[in-house]
């Protein structure tokens, strides 16, 4: 899945930043798709219950759960629920505001040297 977000016109994206969203995005995508493994686990444990058989077998256990595992893979990759677009939105609302506070700060901190400079 390619989890892009629009930028806003006074955003200047460099090399470095631009690999670090995407790992932000792959990270996203990861915790959509545990997130949906988790939901699909009952699914699994009750389809055992309809088809009436109980399979002791623990190697059954282990390729279900690769199978889940893949179907949840699956479903995020391909736009899931939108768990991790909301999660990359939030994430870079938050860096960017961030930004800006550290920003404002700078800007008073040399704004106050300077008019030190004149007394």
């Amino acid at each position: 899945m390619n989890i892009t977000l629009r930028a806003t016109n006074s955003e200047q994206t460099s090399a470095a930043d631009s690999s670090r969203r995407a790992k932000l995005a792959d990270a996203a995508q990861q915790f959509e798709a545990m997130m949906l493994q988790e939901l699909l686990k009952p699914m699994r444990s009750s389809e055992d219950d309809l088809a009436g058989e109980k399979n002791d077998d623990s190697s059954f256990d282990t390729i279900s759960s690769f199978g889940t595992e893949a179907v949840a893979k699956s479903i995020s990759a391909s736009g899931g629920l939108g768990i991790a677009k909301q999660v990359m939105q939030q994430l870079i609302s938050k860096e960017d505001a961030t930004a800006r506070d550290n920003a404002a700060e700078n800007s008073t901190k040399v704004s106050l040297s300077g008019a030190d400079r004149f007394k």
